[in-house]
C-alpha cells in the first residue's frame, strides 16, 4: 500500500540556468543542499517554480537523477523527492512518471489536462487521475493550480473520491488557496492515507489549522529555515509566535509574488551568491 508523503515543509525548487538557457547543475545543487541544510522533509523538483513546462524529457531525468545522488552524497538520503509529471495526456503522463521514478523520484505531482480545457468536466478529470494512477509506477499527488490550467479548479469533491477509491493518490497540493476546500479534504482523509499540503507561505499557518501536512511554498527556496521554525511553534502550541512569524511570511510572500519565478532566482543569487535570475524564454531575467 503506498503511503503518503511525510509531514513536513517541501520547497519547489527553482531550476537554475546558465546565460545560453542550459541547465545550471551545480548551482542547482548547491540550492538544493542548502535547502536540504535548512530542515525540510524533502524537494518539489519541475513544479511551477522549476520551469517545468520549459524542460526537455532528458533535462527532466537529469536534474532529478543529480539532485538524488547529490543529497544521497550529503547525507541527506531520507529527504524525500516530488517530481512535478503532468502532461495534456494519460499516456505523456505515464511516461514523464516512469522517467521520473528511474531518475530517483519517490511521488509525481500531477496537474489535470488543460489544453482542452472546456472538455474538462470533473468526470473528465477524475477519469484522467484514474487513468494515470492506475498505470502510474509512484504514487501520485494531484496539483490543484488554477492559475496555470486555464483557470480549471477541481473539488473537494473529486479529490475525496479519487482519494477513497484510488489508493495510488495519496496526495495533493492546493495552490488554489481555498482552506475550506483543504479543511473539507483533511477532515475527509485519513492523513495515514492522504497527505493534503497548503501551496503558499501566504497562508501556512492557517493551512495548518486546517489539517495540511505541512507546506509546498516558493518562498521556502529563500528561507526554508523560518518555514521550519513556524511548523515548530506550532506543532509546540505557541500560537502567538507562530502568528507573528506568519504575518512576515505574508508580506514576504507577497512581495515574492510580483516578481514571479525568475525573481525568486534573482533573490537567492544576490543573497547567497550562486545561481543566476535567469529563466527560459519567454520568462524575463538577465540577458
Amino acid at each position: 500500500m503506498p503511503t503518503p508523503p511525510r509531514y513536513g515543509v517541501y520547497t519547489p525548487l527553482v531550476t537554475f540556468f546558465n546565460a545560453d538557457e542550459s541547465l545550471d547543475i551545480p548551482s542547482t545543487l548547491t540550492h538544493a543542499t542548502r535547502m536540504a541544510a535548512g530542515g525540510v522533509a524533502g524537494l518539489v523538483l519541475q513544479g511551477s517554480n522549476g520551469e517545468a513546462p520549459h524542460l526537455d524529457h532528458a533535462e527532466r531525468q537529469l536534474l532529478v537523477r543529480s539532485i538524488r545522488i547529490h543529497l544521497n552524497e550529503q547525507g541527506y538520503s531520507n529527504l524525500q523527492l516530488i517530481v512535478g509529471c503532468g502532461a495534456p495526456s494519460v499516456r505523456e503522463t505515464l511516461v514523464h512518471i516512469t522517467e521520473a521514478k528511474e531518475s530517483g523520484a519517490d511521488y509525481a505531482l500531477v496537474l489535470p489536462p488543460s489544453y482542452w480545457a472546456a472538455a474538462m468536466s470533473a468526470a473528465v478529470i477524475e477519469s484522467f487521475f484514474e487513468d494515470v494512477a492506475t498505470s502510474s509506477p509512484l504514487p501520485i499527488l494531484i496539483y490543484n493550480f488554477p492559475a496555470v490550467t486555464s483557470s480549471l479548479d477541481i473539488t473537494s469533491d473529486s479529490i475525496i473520491r479519487l482519494a477513497q477509491h484510488t489508493p495510488a493518490i495519496v496526495g495533493c497540493k492546493l495552490t488554489c488557496g481555498n482552506l475550506g476546500k483543504l479543511t473539507r479534504v483533511t477532515s475527509s482523509l485519513s492523513r495515514n492515507s492522504f497527505s493534503a499540503f497548503g501551496g503558499k507561505s501566504d497562508f501556512f499557518l492557517p493551512a495548518l489549522v486546517a489539517g495540511s501536512t505541512g507546506i509546498i511554498a516558493a518562498l521556502a527556496n529563500i528561507a526554508p529555515k523560518v518555514h521550519v521554525k513556524l511548523l515548530e511553534l506550532y506543532n509546540s502550541g505557541d500560537l502567538k509566535a507562530a502568528q507573528e512569524l506568519q504575518a512576515k511570511l505574508s508580506h514576504a510572500d507577497w512581495a515574492l509574488s510580483k516578481v514571479g519565478v525568475v525573481g525568486v532566482k534573482a533573490v537567492i543569487e544576490h543573497f547567497f551568491g550562486y545561481g543566476s535570475g535567469r529563466g527560459r524564454r519567454p520568462l524575463g531575467g538577465k540577458k
